[in-house]
């Protein structure tokens, strides 16, 4: 099993997630280091209207990246949800 981390955006992401981006890269590559964050990126071209999400390895490194991401803290994320996928080559 492995888990999808979704993000839907906050207002204006364009401007306030370059104001974090730093930062949130760095959380991005420290869990990417670990081991446990297998993928992420935004869908579509247009993150505004689609959101982004990563792909983990554990429901709690989904849970943890998502609590403490800089982008959730500052309200560049509205909302987040965390949902188990069963990878059928993976079996």
């Amino acid at each position: 099993m492995k888990y999808l981390l979704f993000y839907e955006p906050g207002q204006d992401i364009a401007t306030r997630g370059a104001e974090h981006m730093a930062a949130h890269g760095a959380w991005i590559d420290e869990f990417h280091e670990r081991g446990v964050l297998l993928g992420v990126g935004v869908l579509d071209e247009d993150p505004q209207s689609h959101g982004a999400l990563a792909l983990f390895i554990t429901r709690e490194a989904a849970e943890e990246f998502a609590k403490d991401d800089p982008f959730v803290l500052t309200g560049v994320v509205r909302s987040w949800r965390v949902v188990s996928w069963k990878d059928i080559l993976d079996s």
